[in-house]
């Protein structure tokens, strides 16, 4: 074990002689003894002054000793137990113990990991360093390093370029050693100051040699660490100033965009104008809230992380204590905050405008409804009104000719009112469901026109129909009317004739009831001669029929008939006689009567028919 530390601790301190400029020792017995060795040992910092260089009494030998032992104690280091007799006669336990004692103050003191102490500290930093790799297990300064693996281990950590951990030989304790030996001389600068067989060959490797040995690769690495901590700091520095640059350019990239797009938006509603259409301003409207819910919310979103990223940038820089940014002229935060309230001022502005378009525009189409549908109103009265006033003799045609001139005003009408319709769908459109300028709709207008078109043509159809009645002499009044009635309520179309089917109809609602057979034949007649059925074949068709059928006289005894020779009829009499219900009903209504002791009532037709003959 001796001679390990021996050969150990003498490379060691050949590293040092070599670094001041001496030859290195052969032997620590020997070349210690004269304190030479010693004495140039310490003067690489400071000078000892005067000594013995080639001392060769045993006096000369003791002062060179002293003088350096003094410098050594001079430095805080403790010697105990040792003194110059017994390093000039070679005593090597007691001069391993001195240079073990040197180790520990100019190598390994001033290692320290977590305020522990320098073995500790040592130990510490090893397995901190080996710890990923799953063979090694740092435990101690002996045993542990027997493999070479932790060795290797450590040379990896650092320099992953030096060595390949994972296609290492685990099991080659020597070819392991030796690889580490070999790449921490020649590429760390760590000296080999033990031998393969100190590590591989030993139960119980040396504590001290080996903690000798290890603490060079702590030295070697923390030079390298010292090294890479000065350029990281400078990369870091570098990064952090490159980041903010970059930051800063961002901040003011994205500032500039964003003022020119408010600023370009507000020229752009400046110079938007109206149409006066409803149509325009809804469009204008549907751009504006488009604006607002999608344009406007990016600019919001951009606003806040601008605004956030210019906080940022002091925040870091006040972080590392350096000087505040100062955005270029018109891109400060208060350009923006100004810049976006000019934004806010102007979207009033543009919502405003458009709602007193839109609500101009409604209440112009409002007034514009309200003009055409009252003036058309008026017309349809002043027609309707001619239309009841008409008067005249039937003979002279007048009132036809009158009539008919109403008529020709219809299609005027319907122009109007097509005008009317225009007008209402352009209010729909607007969405205006409110006019308190008429009480129209144009279904309601519609409607009248409608009506008055069947009144004229009603009016036409009474007339033609009258006139040809004046010349049924034989009918009563009553017949002429329900013929006439018959007759217009079947000729419904507007022709004023009826159809085959409405001729049948017509004559069944009478009771006059034909075969299919002797009806087509009838009709065919008729058509014949007339060209149609019209009103007055009809009439004259039931002249035929009716002449010789009803009188005053035959009536008065048909109700003493139905009586019983009683100069009055009861509802029973009536129901007996079989009187359809709407003919009793009617008879109830015209009849005057009286009623007899038990209530019922006794109606007198007599009186009855007197009034309404001539």
């Amino acid at each position: 074990m001796d001679s390990t530390q021996e050969r150990t601790f003498c490379k060691w301190l050949n590293t040092k002689l070599e670094a001041n400029g001496y030859p290195p020792m052969r032997s620590l017995v020997q070349d210690l003894s004269d304190g030479v060795r010693l004495i140039q040992l310490m003067v690489r910092d400071t000078s000892l002054g005067r000594y013995n260089k080639n001392p060769r009494m045993r006096v000369q030998k003791a002062e060179n000793v002293n003088k350096a032992l003094e410098f050594i104690r001079q430095r805080g280091i403790k010697l105990t137990n040792i003194g110059p007799e017994d390093i000039m006669d070679g005593n090597l336990k007691l001069i391993l113990g001195m240079i073990w004692t040197l180790v520990l103050r100019f190598t390994i003191a001033d290692i320290s990991e977590e305020g522990l102490s320098a073995k500790e500290g040592l130990l510490l930093w090893c397995q901190r360093k080996t710890a990923p790799y799953k063979e090694v297990d740092v435990q101690d300064f002996s045993s542990s390093w027997s493999d070479g693996l932790a060795l290797c281990a450590l040379i990896h950590c650092h320099r992953p370029d030096l060595l390949d951990y994972d296609k290492l030989n685990k099991s080659d304790r020597h070819g392991n050693t030796r690889l580490a030996f070999q790449v921490a001389a020649e590429h760390l600068g760590v000296p080999q100051l033990l031998e393969v067989e100190d590590l591989c060959d030993s139960a119980h490797p040396d504590e001290r040699s080996v903690m000798t040995y290890i603490a060079s690769y702590f030295h070697a690495f923390s030079s390298m660490d010292q090294a890479e901590t000065v350029s990281r700091r400078v990369e870091k520095f570098a990064e952090l100033m490159q980041s903010v640059w970059l930051s800063k350019n961002d901040y003011e990239r994205r500032a500039r965009n964003l003022l020119r797009a408010l600023s370009e938006v507000q020229t752009e509603w400046a110079a938007s104008m109206f149409t006066g259409t409803y149509t325009d301003a809804k469009a204008h409207s549907a751009s504006f809230n488009k604006y607002k819910h999608s344009t406007k919310r990016g600019w919001v979103t951009e606003r806040q992380d601008v605004t956030t990223l210019f906080g940022n940038i002091q925040t870091k820089l006040r972080t590392y204590g350096l000087r505040e940014y100062v955005p270029p002229l018109g891109l400060a935060l208060s350009d923006i905050d100004h810049a976006w309230n000019d934004l806010l001022r102007s979207e009033a502005k543009r919502s405003r405008s458009i709602n007193a378009q839109i609500r101009q525009i409604k209440e112009t189409l409002r007034k514009e409804f309200a003009d055409l549908a009252n003036d058309f109103s008026q017309r349809l009265h002043a027609v309707s009104l001619e239309l009841s006033n008409v008067e005249g003799p039937l003979e002279a045609s007048e009132q036809q000719e009158h009539v008919q001139t109403l008529q020709t005003r219809l299609p005027a009408l319907n122009d109007a009112l097509s005008r009317v319709l225009r007008a209402e769908n352009d209010c729909i459109a607007a969405n205006v469901e409110e006019n308190d300028y008429t009480i129209f709709t144009c279904q309601d207008l519609e409607f009248e026109l409608e009506l008055l078109a069947q009144s004229i043509a009603k009016k036409l159809s009474f007339i033609d129909n009258q006139a040809v009645s004046r010349n049924m002499t034989n009918l009563t009044p009553a017949q002429l009317e329900q013929f006439e009635s018959t007759f217009r309520y079947f000729a419904r179309d507007g022709t004023n004739t009826l159809s085959l089917p409405e001729f049948n109809a017509a004559l069944a609602s009478l009771g006059l009831v034909y075969s299919d057979e002797d009806m087509d034949y009838l009709y065919d007649q008729l058509v014949q001669e007339y060209g149609a059925i019209t009103f007055q074949a009809f009439i004259n068709l039931l002249v035929d029929i009716t002449e010789d059928q009803t009188s005053p006289d035959q009536l008065r005894e048909s109700f003493r008939g139905i009586a019983g020779d009683k100069p009055f009829v009861t509802e029973l009499d009536l129901r007996l006689a079989r009187l359809p219900s709407s003919a009793i009903d009617y008879l109830r209504e015209v009849l005057p009567f009286q009623r007899n002791e038990v209530g019922e009532p006794e109606y007198d037709y007599e009186t009855w028919l007197e009034e309404v003959f001539v």
